[in-house]
């Protein structure tokens, strides 16, 4: 008996040529160590020999950011994550780099890797390590025992962590004292080491354009924290002093462009940080920034813009008189931004009689401000140029109650045009139902001829009866057969006629009647 082994084949050996180039196109890519395994999503990397003394980085810094998970161990070379070298890999997700010889994390380590949740830097030999590095990210889990912690203010920020209602787990976590004692990090206490907090003066910052206004911020902490401001966007001119306590902001001139900007006062140590925000408020005087011919859409549309504080009142005119607003010519407001309005005098199906100049007032109590805009809506009927804007654009109609008598004849209905259009639908009804009797008068004539067509006006009943008896020798008729039916009968003689399966005799003519009946009988026939 002969056995068979199945040898690969030249396609599996392709295929399996393929994965290794495109892991080997990877690996040069991300520029892959010897002791890592790397992937277009992940790196793993642990190999103790030869081992690796930073990260990897990618050749080209657009490679890296796919990847979503870094595993690192048993790197004894690896002592620091430094600037920027994570930053190549803005997707990524975990970060693991333990029983490493890690001793420090720069504070802008993380800077761009916004995305990371996970991190895990146990058994490693950090001594210190500070908030700064994770103070942006928004960490699900951030793991750290088994590292040879000093008791310090500056791993305070850990304990809080634990603290917090955010960490599902309370790790075990330990640090050693100025005698050399190990101790729970929960049971830490150093001397002037407190998280920093922040007040205001004034939580509602209000101030009219043009004025000028100060703002405090109060702290305290320990070790004392370093306060900043924080004026993202800011136009008006500004000047801050942080070296007293409590610290100073002056905004001079305030712009109007200013209104809603949040205003921050953070204070800072090494044990956490805290923040006290507030929002500004400019009053000023309303501002018609923007304001255009009237454009058709669904209705038509005078477009504005409108800026003040508090709300400014609209108020529209037409030819200068008030303009009195309704259901058919109204005010819409389509966006509201901050203390910018932005909206529309809107008119239904406006007719040549709404065409003129008109004018937008905006006031509050600070000012006003007022903008003209001259509006066409429709050519007069007669001057040849006919309406500007298709009517089937409208669903609605004007009434003469805004400017006058606005009515838009051409859309109504009148009782001339119902009447002509009644008649027009009666005549059509007469017509019809003509026809009708017509057809069927001629349909019952129809069916009578076939009826009674069929009878002869002699008296005939039979497709093949005679018209005289055996007696009356003076018919030319007299010696047609009844006895056959049958087209094909040799019976019928000459003078009968055959139409479809049915012998007809032929009617008789007067003038044979005299003829004696040795003259009429036919040779042809039998006795």
């Amino acid at each position: 008996m002969v056995s068979w082994r199945r040898r690969p084949g030249p396609g599996l050996a392709r295929l399996w040529g393929l994965c290794c180039l495109v892991l080997g196109c990877w690996r040069g890519a991300l520029g892959c160590p010897a002791s890592c395994r790397c992937s277009s999503w992940r790196i793993w990397c642990a190999e103790p020999a030869p081992g690796i003394a930073s990260f990897p980085v990618p050749q080209r810094s657009a490679e890296g950011d796919n990847v979503t998970e870094i595993y690192i161990a048993n790197q004894r070379k690896l002592e620091s994550i430094n600037d920027n070298e994570v930053g190549f890999y803005v997707g990524l997700k975990n970060l693991t780099v333990v029983d490493s010889g890690l001793r420090f994390v720069s504070r802008q380590a993380f800077v761009k890797n916004v995305n990371l949740q996970y991190i895990n830097l146990s058994r490693n030999k950090l001594s210190s390590l500070s908030k700064k590095p994770f103070r942006h990210l928004g960490l699900s889990d951030l793991i750290l025992v088994d590292n040879p912690f000093k008791c310090s203010c500056e791993i305070m920020w850990i304990k809080k962590f634990q603290e917090t209602k955010f960490y599902t787990e309370t790790q075990d976590l330990y640090c050693i004292d100025d005698n050399n004692k190990r101790t729970a990090l929960l049971d830490m206490k150093v001397p002037n080491c407190d998280l920093p907090s922040a007040n205001l003066s004034n939580y509602n910052i209000t101030v009219v354009e043009g004025k000028s206004i100060t703002l405090y911020c109060d702290t305290t902490g320990g070790p004392p924290p370093n306060v900043s401001w924080v004026l993202t966007n800011l136009v008006s001119n500004h000047e801050s002093d942080t070296s007293k306590n409590p610290a100073s902001l002056t905004i001079k001139n305030v712009s109007s462009m200013d209104s809603g900007l949040w205003i921050s006062c953070v204070a800072e140590n090494i044990v956490g940080e805290d923040q006290a925000s507030a929002e500004l408020t400019v009053f000023f005087a309303p501002n018609i920034t923007f304001i255009e011919s009237p454009t058709p859409d669904h209705h038509w549309c005078i477009p504005f813009t409108v800026k003040g504080n508090p709300k400014p009142t609209l108020q529209w005119f037409y030819e200068g008189a008030i303009l009195n607003e309704s259901e058919y010519i109204c005010t819409k407001i389509h966006v509201i931004n901050q203390s910018e309005y932005h909206g529309c005098l809107q008119l239904d199906n406006p007719t040549h009689l709404n065409n003129g100049a008109y004018t937008l007032l905006a006031k509050n109590e600070y000012g006003e401000d007022e903008k003209r805009v001259d509006a066409h809506f429709m050519s007069v009927p007669g001057d040849g140029s006919g309406p500007i804007v298709d009517p089937d654009v409208y669903e609605y109609e004007t009434t003469p109650n805004d400017l006058g008598d606005t009515t838009n004849n051409s859309n109504q209905i009148t009782s001339t045009d119902v009447s002509n259009k009644e008649n027009e639908d009666s005549i059509t009804v007469y017509v019809v139902v003509g026809i009708a009797a017509l057809v069927c008068t001629g349909l019952v004539i129809m069916l009578i001829i076939l009826k009674f067509g069929r009878h002869s006006k002699f008296g005939m009943k039979g497709p093949s009866s005679v018209i005289s008896n055996d007696d009356d020798s003076a018919s030319p008729l007299h010696h047609i057969s009844n006895g056959s039916n049958t087209p094909s009968s040799s019976e019928g003689g000459p003078d009968a006629v055959i139409i479809g399966m049915t012998k007809i005799p032929v009617i008789e003519n007067p003038q044979y009647f005299g003829i004696t009946n040795s003259q009429l009988k036919p040779d042809t026939c039998g006795n």
